[in-house]
């Protein structure tokens, strides 16, 4: 096995944690302040990204860290993608590697994970919204299965430019090959 290989092995994937909400802050303040996959153009802070943790873990929800050696390589989340009933079985994702960690195979191991929980918890569809179209996040999402689902064009701004969102979208477990055992109130 590789030295990567055999790294990524002993990564762990777990649900976040409060504790965590420093570290969550930190590798998401790296993208809003270096990149266009935030349209954020302020970093959380930790007590804001901690109530993110909780909001999302509340609704039981998946949102997960991968860890090596008690660092925190990155973190993924699933939130609603809009807030209407009917669309109640479709999520949207979001994922962040350290910068440390790119290109290991962490974002991998967490979209695999954060996939099947979500599916565990009920929805069938989800959605990569990906700011300014990062040639990584598609590249990561088209990999596990993701396929284009539309762009729009300059519907953000960020460093003086303007940006287009993206959008692809992963089947989950039945996805429509069947009917949920509930329907949306």
């Amino acid at each position: 096995m590789s030295d990567a290989g055999q790294a990524l092995t002993e990564v762990a994937v777990r649900s976040a944690r409060a504790a965590d909400s420093e570290a969550i802050a930190r590798i998401y303040a790296h993208y809003v302040r270096n990149s266009t996959a935030s349209f954020d153009t302020e970093p959380r802070t930790c007590a804001q990204t901690e109530q993110k943790i909780r909001d999302i873990l509340s609704k039981g929800w998946p949102f997960i860290v991968a860890e090596r050696a008690e660092t925190i390589m990155g973190y993924a989340s699933v939130t609603a993608f809009r807030d209407r009933p009917a669309y109640g079985y479709t999520c949207e994702d979001s994922i962040y590697v350290d910068s440390a960690f790119v290109g290991q195979g962490v974002g991998v191991q967490l979209m695999r994970a954060l996939m099947a929980q979500a599916s565990d918890c009920g929805f069938r569809q989800m959605i990569a919204v990906i700011g300014g179209g990062e040639p990584a996040s598609v590249a990561l999402h088209r990999k596990l299965g993701f396929t284009h689902a539309g762009r729009m064009r300059n519907v953000g701004r960020k460093f003086g430019r303007w940006l287009a969102t993206v959008y692809m979208q992963a089947e989950l477990g039945a996805g429509d090959r069947s009917a949920p055992a509930r329907e949306p109130a």
